[in-house]
Parts: structure tokens; C-alpha cells; sequence
């Protein structure tokens, strides 16, 4: 069975009790929304997505296309998509690392028997923006990683005007990251996802 499956907050909106009689029932052929964790097949539209969100503001992309295709492969149960009518809106990918703090190592590689989530990337499509989407993906995301027994904390390193977005989430800053890409500095931030016992006894989990 999947990590997903007994996840209430991470089910199709198709699969979840419906309130409503059979006859006022949807009759598309797609859920209107899904919260689900991506796969290789789903590559090619996130890195889409991430490219237009981040050439423009930082002239690079925090994963490359064969990035997105290695993360999927190794821990797609570390990555969260919001579909639409089966289309990709927004997503978050994410991966194991074992030491305290991010390297440059942690760009790109999966450490199978950590405890902290490095978060890489929170992307949402450009239509889709300023609607509030990626803060409730973030919080659907921090909720999921509460389920997972193995996961300690969440981490991730952004620049200094997304700090707010993120503490907004719950995120504290740890102060700057010792990674640097070309001028751009970041500061690394950090969710304690072990620390909130009666969340997850209350989560579904």
C-alpha cells in the first residue's frame, strides 16, 4: 500500500466520502483537485513550472531537468503535486539528508537513512499564483511529513524576501546557509516536524 493511501488530506478528492446525492455528484472525468505525490513521468511539467517561476528572478533553476527525473526516482514520497483537472498547478520536491546542516552536497543527493527533509523547491504555475496555493501546499506538504516516522525535521534555504513566506509556515531561521550559487546567498531555515506529537495524533496519520 502506499505512504499516500491512508493519508486523508493527501487523497484525490474522487476517493474522499461524498456529502452530496448521486445525482448532484461531478460528472468530470478528472478529480477537480488532487493532492498526490509525484513521479518521474511528472518531470517534464514541474521543471516547466520551476523554469518560468525562477530564470526570471534568479536567473537559474534550483534543480535541472535531470535533477527533477533523480529526486523522483529515488524518494518521489518526498515530493507533493497540486493537480487541477489533471494539470500540475504547483508542486514540492524534497530529499533525505543526515547532517545539521545543508551543503553543497544536499543539492544533490538523497540520503536513504536521514532524518531531515531538505525541501529544494516549492513552485507554483504562473496562473495559478498570488491565490494563496503555495502556502496551502506547504501546509499539506509539513502535514504528510508528519506521518512519516522517519522524517525529524523539514529544512530548506531561500533568499532574503522569502523569509517571510516561509516563517509564515511555521519555519524558523537557523541563519545564513553556507551555500552560495554564482552572487546569490540564502538563508537556511528549518520546520521541527518531530516536535508536534499532537498534530499527528489528531493528522489521520
Amino acid at each position: 500500500m502506499s505512504v499516500t493511501s491512508g493519508l486523508p488530506f493527501l487523497k484525490p478528492e474522487h476517493l474522499r466520502p461524498s456529502l452530496t446525492s448521486p445525482g448532484r455528484q461531478r460528472r468530470h472525468t478528472l478529480p477537480a483537485s488532487e493532492f498526490r505525490c509525484l513521479t518521474p513521468e511528472d518531470a517534464i511539467s514541474v521543471f516547466e513550472i520551476e523554469r518560468e517561476a525562477f530564470i526570471s528572478v534568479s536567473g537559474d533553476c534550483p534543480l535541472h531537468l535531470d535533477e527533477v527525473r533523480h529526486f523522483l526516482t529515488l524518494c518521489p514520497e518526498l515530493s507533493l503535486g497540486w493537480f487541477e483537472e489533471g494539470r500540475l498547478v504547483a508542486f514540492i520536491i524534497g530529499s533525505l539528508w543526515d547532517q545539521e546542516k545543508l551543503t553543497m552536497d544536499a543539492l544533490t543527493l538523497h540520503k536513504p537513512h536521514g532524518s531531515t527533509v531538505h525541501i529544494h523547491v516549492l513552485a507554483v504555475h504562473r496562473t495559478f499564483r498570488q491565490q494563496g496555493k503555495g502556502s496551502i501546499l506547504m501546509w499539506r506538504y509539513l502535514q504528510y511529513l508528519r506521518c512519516l516516522p522517519y522524517v525529524r525535521r523539514a529544512v530548506l534555504m531561500c533568499e532574503d524576501f522569502l523569509v517571510p513566506f516561509y516563517q509564515k509556515s511555521g519555519f524558523k531561521v537557523l541563519g545564513p546557509s553556507e551555500i552560495t550559487v554564482g552572487p546569490l546567498a540564502f538563508i537556511e531555515m528549518q520546520f521541527p516536524v518531530r516536535g508536534h506529537a499532537f498534530m499527528r495524533r489528531n493528522s489521520g496519520c
